[in-house]
């Protein structure tokens, strides 16, 4: 099928592009970017787009979620994740391995890519495990899935606690050019945590999680890359120290980027008292304070954090609608994530639109070396449709799963269409079956 989007603004921050463009598809690539002579389609098999009033960027790639499939589908599945990250604007995305079984082998790996193809409605590249099993104890087979398609390793969802584990983790994938992302948390201290230690926590009787068990080992891991030349990245950066730390491991020429997820520049501990324990409050790390917020406010807008992430993380009803403390830590994200972005961000002044784009496109593009992110002639047509203007409230998700706490808030910002290789996948809210 080809494909024409006409009379969009077409932002693109990897080539600088900020300007009234029609886009020709052709074959799932992008065939022209410029004018497009005659709007008329060619064949019945030729659609039109009119971008009037919207801006046409790339495809948006989240690099962290949990997708929960293999093990856990009652709460997400390949093909409800795809959909909903359609839903939220993205074209790719990155699944963590902390699934049942956990990513550690080339089978897994195979499964996940396959169930993509099959079902899937977006491109989702697997992260593998640091370890086997996500247990910390010994190296997974990086090497094998390498070759099998993971972008990345991480035992996310758990902290590699043994330095000496760390350390050859990235020392080894430096002869596979694989960067290793970070679950930074001293689980010794953060052990039976509940939310942001500090006075918020102690009014309301709930157990405490400390800005140092993840700053301790942020300068843990920025040492162990100074130490062996390898490639760090940062997940779910959430406190002032934390990021004052990458800040200057940056300075000092280390190999480290981060990410941080809206929930940390947009909510606060004040969440878990204002919501009376609504445990879609309930996050690790967990909401900080509003000097955090702050913190990872000025860390977006002066590039010491390179990427926002939705750190997507299903639970069904019955799992959060315990007592806080026995409520599992996460919250979805794919839908929300982008009119948070345009919210508190770009229509607050924080970040021009180019730049908060830049944080996911082409900069988890550079960082994991794939072939996404930008609006070339050549390139794989996945393009996102953005309608800055559109204000919806939150109520409803394509996620199996609805554990948010944006519930209710209203935003600004959605996509309008999501087309992943030329394919019209979601469109004016709807998803396309094809």
């Amino acid at each position: 099928m080809n494909l024409s989007i006409i009379n969009g603004i077409v932002v693109d921050p990897a080539n600088k592009i900020f300007q009234k463009a029609d886009i020709l598809v052709k074959n799932g690539k992008i065939a022209k970017i410029g004018k497009i002579t005659s709007h008329k389609p060619r064949a019945t098999s030729h659609k039109i787009i009119d971008a009037k009033n919207k801006h046409v960027v790339p495809g948006l790639i989240d690099i962290h979620t949990h997708l929960r499939d293999p093990g856990n589908e009652a709460q997400e599945t390949l093909s409800s994740a795809t959909k909903a990250a359609a839903m939220g604007g993205f074209t790719t995305i990155f699944c963590m391995p902390n699934t049942v079984p956990v990513v550690d082998s080339p089978l897994v790996v195979k499964y996940i890519l396959f169930e993509t193809k099959s079902s899937g409605v977006v491109n989702v590249f697997p992260v593998g495990a640091i370890t086997k099993k996500s247990e910390g104890q010994e190296l997974a087979e990086i090497g094998k899935m390498k070759s099998a398609g993971i972008v990345a390793v991480s035992d996310d969802g758990h902290s590699v606690m043994n330095s000496l584990i760390m350390r050859r983790a990235l020392d080894y994938c430096k002869a596979f050019d694989l960067t290793v992302i970070s679950h930074c948390e001293d689980v010794n201290l953060s052990s039976g945590g509940e939310m942001n230690e500090g006075y918020v926590s102690t009014i309301l009787g709930l157990k405490g999680i400390p800005n140092q068990s993840e700053e301790i080992m942020v300068a843990r891991d920025i040492l162990l890359a100074q130490l062996t030349g390898g490639k760090l990245h940062i997940a779910h950066i959430s406190t002032a120290g934390a990021v004052n730390l990458v800040r200057q491991a940056k300075k000092d020429g280390i190999d480290v980027t981060c990410e941080t997820a809206p929930h940390y520049f947009t909510l606060t501990e004040e969440e878990v008292k204002k919501s009376d324990y609504n445990t879609n409050t309930k996050i690790n790390p967990p909401l900080r304070t509003e000097k955090d917020v702050n913190a990872i406010i000025k860390g977006l807008a002066d590039g010491t954090i390179d990427c926002i992430a939705s750190d997507h993380a299903p639970h069904l009803e019955e799992e959060k609608q315990q007592e806080f403390r026995l409520a599992p830590f996460g919250i979805i994200g794919l839908e929300t994530m982008l009119p948070l972005v345009i919210t508190k961000l770009v229509k607050e002044k924080i970040l021009t639109l180019s730049d908060a784009l830049a944080k996911m496109t082409v900069n988890p593009a550079k960082i994991f070396k794939i072939k996404k992110g930008g609006i070339s002639e050549g390139d794989d047509a996945d393009i996102t449709i953005i309608s800055l203007d559109e204000t919806k409230v939150i109520n409803k998700f394509i996620s199996k799963s609805k554990n948010s706490p944006f519930v209710g808030m209203k935003l600004s910002g959605f996509a309008s269409a999501t087309i992943v290789g030329g394919h019209v996948v979601i469109k004016d809210g709807q998803i396309i079956d094809h």
